[in-house]
């Protein structure tokens, strides 16, 4: 085990291993109306996506790293069609699960996200059609822990609250993936994600922070805004409300001082910085915390332009984990997230179709020269 940034992070040599990262979430069908709106379009341009796995697909496209997703899908041609597009992104399939289809989706079916990118004054809007799907219902047996994480080997575990809100089950599986990647000194990242409309029927806030401070003692990096840490996870502290602004990270750092109190495996901490003027112009920045370093900040990029924000957060999470994994210090890995998130947000769809290189030079301080 080595830690070469300094973290705190004992990380597994790569050459020891077969998986750089690994994600545990639900893949989504996305049905993107492009320029125009759900309720009107006549047509869709279909992606993939989900919290979990965006990460996994970041670090195998923009940084060039072995990763895989454990899921679940339903063995039909919707399916398929999501399987198509994680092979596209050059994620490992091999850990997905299939399930039979009962032919109208009765007891199983695959996750839909119909999503709209929101223009000036009209936010983006997301509607998920998740209920009974295949990865909601994947349980802790179906999938050989041990083997995963101690045989074949991982560096990184990336899960979040997303996955963990879709069923009971799902909560249990995350549990279950977590604790068997400790086992075998893998390093665990999760993204608290906290949606409202995901918990609201099965328990609220309540049973959202049941979940997440069970499985927030299993985590080594933790990822998430100022309502993740006040609704996720109980953590709420004056002041602190709505979108953080560069104004309000000191007392965000009161805030990461009460979860490193609370939750002390936890060695790394890390949050984006949004303030929204517009659906298309966002103030945009990052700040990460470790016991050594304390709080470092990205480069602030205030007048952002946007084209889709959706995915933004999942493609800082892979930069940052991507620096992390490289051993460069916090402060450099949270420029590298910032970078991707930006340049993730440039583009269509939930996953970054940035290059390790734009990320590299715009975290150094690049701007939007045309390059020939």
């Amino acid at each position: 085990m080595t830690d070469p940034a300094g973290t705190g992070l004992a990380l597994r040599p790569a050459t020891a291993v077969r998986y750089d990262a690994v994600s545990l979430g639900e893949v989504m069908l996305r049905l993107d109306p492009g320029e125009g709106r759900i309720r009107t379009t006549r047509t869709f341009r279909a992606w993939e996506g989900g919290g979990e796995y965006n990460v996994a697909r970041g670090l195998r496209r923009a940084f060039g790293l072995r990763t895989a997703v454990v899921t679940a899908l339903v063995d039909d041609e919707v399916g398929h069609l999501v399987e198509d597009l994680i092979l596209t992104g050059g994620v490992d399939t091999a850990f997905i699960r299939w399930r039979t289809s009962d032919g109208v989706g009765r007891t199983v079916r695959n996750g839909l996200n119909f999503t709209e990118r929101g223009f000036g004054v009209r936010g983006a809007v997301g509607v998920s059609d998740r209920g009974h799907t295949a990865a909601s219902r994947l349980a802790p047996e179906d999938i050989d822990w041990d083997h995963l994480f101690g045989v074949l080997g991982v560096r990184w575990l990336h899960t979040g609250g997303i996955y963990a809100a879709l069923s009971d089950t799902s909560a249990q599986t995350v549990l279950a993936a977590v604790r068997a990647a400790h086992r075998h000194g893998t390093i665990v990242s999760y993204d608290l994600n906290y949606r409202p409309s995901l918990w609201r029927s099965i328990g609220g806030k309540a049973r959202a922070q049941e979940v997440n401070r069970e499985i927030a003692g299993h985590v080594d990096v933790m990822i998430g805004n100022e309502e993740d840490f006040g609704a996720a996870l109980g953590f709420d502290v004056e002041g602190v409300d709505g979108d953080l602004t560069d104004l309000d990270v000191t007392r965000f750092g009161a805030m990461i001082d009460k979860v490193a109190a609370a939750y002390p495996t936890i060695a790394v901490i890390a949050t984006t910085l949004r303030g929204v003027r517009s659906a298309t112009v966002n103030d945009w920045g990052a700040v990460a915390w470790s016991r050594p370093t304390g709080l470092v900040a990205a480069t602030q990029r205030d007048g952002l332009e946007i084209l889709d924000r959706v995915g933004g957060g999942d493609s800082f999470a892979s930069g940052l984990i991507f620096g992390l994994l490289d051993g460069v210090p916090l402060a450099t890995a949270v420029e590298y997230g910032a970078a991707h998130g930006a340049l993730a947000m440039t583009t269509p769809g939930d996953t970054s179709m940035a290059s390790k290189a734009e990320v590299l030079a715009l975290a150094r301080g690049g701007n939007a020269r045309v390059v020939r």
